[in-house]
């Protein structure tokens, strides 16, 4: 079996992590050799960017951009790219999709712009699906830990921006994003992911 790229994109708060360690979960049950890893993040270097992105201070939107492509280059290069290559299955949380909307769209550098600035990181690889975990900004909020990151902290304007620029990605790539309600228990929303992934 070829390997497979499943992302999971969403607002903070939408239960990425949770459904894509039930898809991994799920997955392994089925004997497919899968890795699951997560934006940033995912190597040594990624992880030292994550914890300067997300801990407390300020950063430009453009250094925001930055630092992300380069523990993205880093992902690709260490772990995605080899895994995909022997045949395994990649779940990660998060991916350019969190970039072209985080910095694209809710920080307003611009789409286009963060998809150049991401090119030399990931190369060719994308994924084959991104299941868009669709869910509105105060649930999302009732669901968010009582210790927020950085980014979390922005409020409810820059959520539903985020909202926005992933609506506006769905339309742009209909091939590979795939939209999903999350609303629902976990368990019902893991039945939806399933069928979204074609597993």
């Amino acid at each position: 079996m070829s390997g497979r790229f499943i992302s999971f994109e969403g607002i903070d708060g939408c239960g990425k992590s949770t459904q894509a360690a039930m898809l991994v979960e799920y997955l392994g049950k089925r004997d497919i050799a899968v890795e699951h890893t997560r934006e940033p993040g995912g190597t040594p270097v990624g992880e030292g960017i994550r914890d300067a992105l997300l801990a407390s201070g300020s950063v430009t939107p453009m250094a925001e951009a930055h630092l992300f492509a380069a523990a993205r280059a880093e992902l690709v290069a260490k772990v995605i790219s080899p895994a995909l290559a022997a045949g395994r299955w990649i779940v990660c949380d998060r991916f350019i999709d969190s970039s072209l909307t985080y910095q694209g769209v809710a920080r307003g550098l611009g789409i286009d712009a963060i998809w150049e600035l991401n090119r030399g990181a990931i190369g060719e690889c994308l994924p084959d699906v991104t299941v868009l975990l669709a869910i509105s900004v105060d649930e999302a909020a009732r669901r968010r830990g009582t210790e927020p990151d950085r980014i979390e902290r922005e409020g409810r304007d820059f959520q539903l921006r985020v909202v926005d620029g992933y609506a506006t990605l769905a339309e742009r790539f209909p091939e590979r994003i795939v939209p999903v309600d999350a609303s629902d228990g976990v368990d019902v929303v893991h039945r939806r992911v399933v069928e979204a992934v074609g597993a």
